[in-house]
This record gives C-alpha cells, sequence and structure tokens, in this order.
C-alpha cells in the first residue's frame, strides 16, 4: 500500500476514533438503539461524538482533493506529505474538541481547511 493509499484509510478511520471514545465505557450504551444515548450524553462524550460528525463531514472534501490533485498528475511524495498534515491536524481537532478548547479547534479546523486547499492545488 502506497502513503496516499494508507493515509486515505487513515483519513476514513478518524470518525471511527472519535465514535470510540465517544462510547467508551459509557453506562448503559445501548447498540441496538446507540444514536438516543449518544443525543443524551455531555460533557466530553458529546463532543466526541460532535467531532465524529464534523469527520463524516469533511472526508468528502478530502476525497476529492485528493482524486483531483492524483488526477491532475500531482507529484505522490508531496502529496502524501499533504494529506499526512491534514491527518494529524484533524487528529488533533479530535483531542482540542474532546478536551474543549473551542478557539484552539477552530483553528486547527482552519489549518486542515487549508492543507485541504493545497491538496487540491498540489
Amino acid at each position: 500500500m502506497s502513503w496516499v493509499q494508507g493515509l486515505m484509510v487513515a483519513a476514513a478511520a478518524l470518525p471511527y476514533g472519535a465514535a470510540l471514545a465517544a462510547k467508551a465505557g459509557g453506562r448503559r450504551f445501548d447498540n441496538d438503539d446507540p444514536r438516543p444515548w449518544l443525543a443524551a450524553q455531555q460533557g466530553w462524550r458529546a463532543r466526541a461524538n460532535a467531532a465524529q460528525a464534523n469527520l463524516f463531514e469533511g472526508l468528502p472534501f478530502f476525497y476529492a482533493a485528493v482524486l483531483y490533485a492524483l488526477y491532475a498528475g500531482a507529484e505522490p511524495g508531496r502529496l502524501a506529505g499533504l494529506m499526512g498534515v491534514w491527518v494529524a491536524l484533524r487528529v488533533l481537532y479530535v483531542l482540542a474538541y474532546i478536551l474543549g478548547c473551542g478557539t484552539v479547534r477552530s483553528i486547527i479546523w482552519s489549518a486542515a481547511l487549508v492543507a485541504n486547499l493545497a491538496i487540491l492545488w498540489a
């Protein structure tokens, strides 16, 4: 598997990591009907669930940018580097979200958007 492929898989796995964080160790979690349980959570669990939703929302633009860059003939090493920056920023985003650092989270989100735009024009 190339770096580009591996980073695409890593990006796809990020929302599931946030979902696991939201659910891990939760009391009375109902896997048969998880959405009401998640909707009732507060604090860091609610923020982890919100991070999961945002990560899923960001994937289409990330994948579109990567696929366009590949189509346009971007150099794979440069593309992988930019993708790595995006994935790392999104990991930091989840941590900032869970910790309740709203301003830091927004700055990281903005930096990830810039990284995504850089991927598009790689």
